[in-house]
């Protein structure tokens, strides 16, 4: 049995900017910041991760009861961010994913830095949440590595054994595990666990830094399945 994990934000889909939309609008409303940060990265990173660091980078005590009250205010944003923006589904991405159910020995699921709530708002606003039934997310864990040590977690429950993550010797089988995403973070996260990693060009990263991380496979868009696909018979 295969696990491949999706990022979502510039590998299944983009929002238009719904999701930073929404991040600013909380923190300007409920914590008085009229303008982020710039210095501030927001791809490839959890959310949790980044709302900390604006935290402190404008001066609001980074506790868990600030972000407790900023993930209440952003979730009750997202869903009019969404509707307000343009976004779409990225190119190829249903193909693979019906791709990769018809084969019958893959699970699917998520691996991405969006809180557990925000991501199932996302993919329903988009029709693939159900696509998902496991992952890990943003707002367990600070470092992509934690969250994607959480996946795999979440992929054994899921699995109920049918997935082991060691082989006799107690080496991981990382040719069973494949990350997807648009980011240098999808790809270092994906080591972090032992899979392979497919980068794909259609988030903010370039070409040229997704293939300098070295992936098993880079794409420029999803059309292009063929290579990721020959990845699970590899």
């Amino acid at each position: 049995m295969h696990i491949f994990f999706w990022d979502i934000d510039g590998t299944l889909l983009l929002t238009g900017g719904a999701g930073q939309s929404a991040f600013a609008e909380t923190l300007s409303a409920d914590f008085g910041i009229s303008e982020i940060d710039a210095q501030v990265g927001f791809a490839g990173r959890s959310d949790k991760a980044i709302a900390m660091d604006l935290f402190r980078s404008h001066g609001i005590e980074p506790s868990e009861s600030n972000w407790r009250r900023f993930c209440k205010g952003y979730l009750s944003r997202l869903e009019n961010a969404l509707r307000a923006h343009r976004g779409l589904v990225l190119p190829g991405v249903h193909a693979l994913l019906e791709a990769l159910a018809a084969r019958g020995d893959v699970a699917i699921g998520l691996l991405t830095g969006n809180m557990r709530e925000g991501a199932r708002r996302k993919l329903c606003h988009y029709g693939l949440w159900d696509w998902f039934p496991f992952g890990g997310f943003g707002d367990e864990h600070m470092e992509r590595s934690g969250i994607a040590a959480a996946a795999v977690t979440a992929a054994e429950l899921h699995l109920n054994g049918q997935f082991d993550t060691a082989n006799s010797n107690g080496m991981s089988t990382s040719r069973q595990i494949i990350v997807i995403g648009d980011t240098p973070h999808d790809i270092r996260c994906g080591r972090s666990i032992g899979a392979r990693c497919v980068a794909v060009s259609t988030g903010i990263s370039t070409a040229e830094e997704l293939r300098a991380c070295q992936p098993n496979v880079f794409v420029e868009t999803l059309d292009t399945a063929e290579p990721i696909l020959a990845l699970l018979d590899g």
